[in-house]
């Protein structure tokens, strides 16, 4: 069973997916996304990252940003309606890099916003600075 499915329980539980929501659906880890995980974007932490990003069975983007940062800012609608769009078949997640320099590390962050998508656990795809939703969007879809 996969990764996003173990915490299926879980969720229903803590309120981040209701009961009636089909089993087999993918759902957001109750750990990194919290409420409504499949209807926006997630913050995920050092200490969950492997579990919620590189263990994930869909496609995942991760933003990197601060909260001083505001091309970071005039990303993340867009970034947003993308979840909402791929529910589903891409799990959104964001990254503060001020509270998680560990991961923005080991990635090679050196400039926000940084867009990293990874399937099956490797990074696919960087994108770095602010982006158009279309151009992201076909950037995405090249890896569903």
């Amino acid at each position: 069973m996969g990764r996003c499915r173990r915490h299926f329980a879980k969720c229903i539980q803590m309120g981040a997916v209701a009961a009636s929501a089909p089993a087999g659906r993918r759902v957001a880890c109750c750990k990194a996304a919290g409420p409504s995980a499949a209807d926006h974007v997630g913050d995920v932490e050092e200490q969950t990252w492997d579990e919620v990003v590189l263990g994930c069975e869909t496609v995942v983007l991760v933003a990197f940003w601060a909260p001083w940062c505001g091309p970071c800012r005039l990303m993340h609608p867009i970034i947003a309606d993308l979840a909402k769009a791929y529910a589903g078949r891409l799990r959104c997640l964001r990254v503060n890099t001020d509270e998680n320099q560990e991961v923005a590390s080991r990635y090679g962050i050196r400039s926000i916003p940084t867009i990293l998508i990874f399937k099956d656990g490797e990074r696919k795809e960087t994108i770095i600075g602010a982006i158009a939703d279309t151009a992201l969007a076909a950037t995405v879809d090249r890896f569903l």
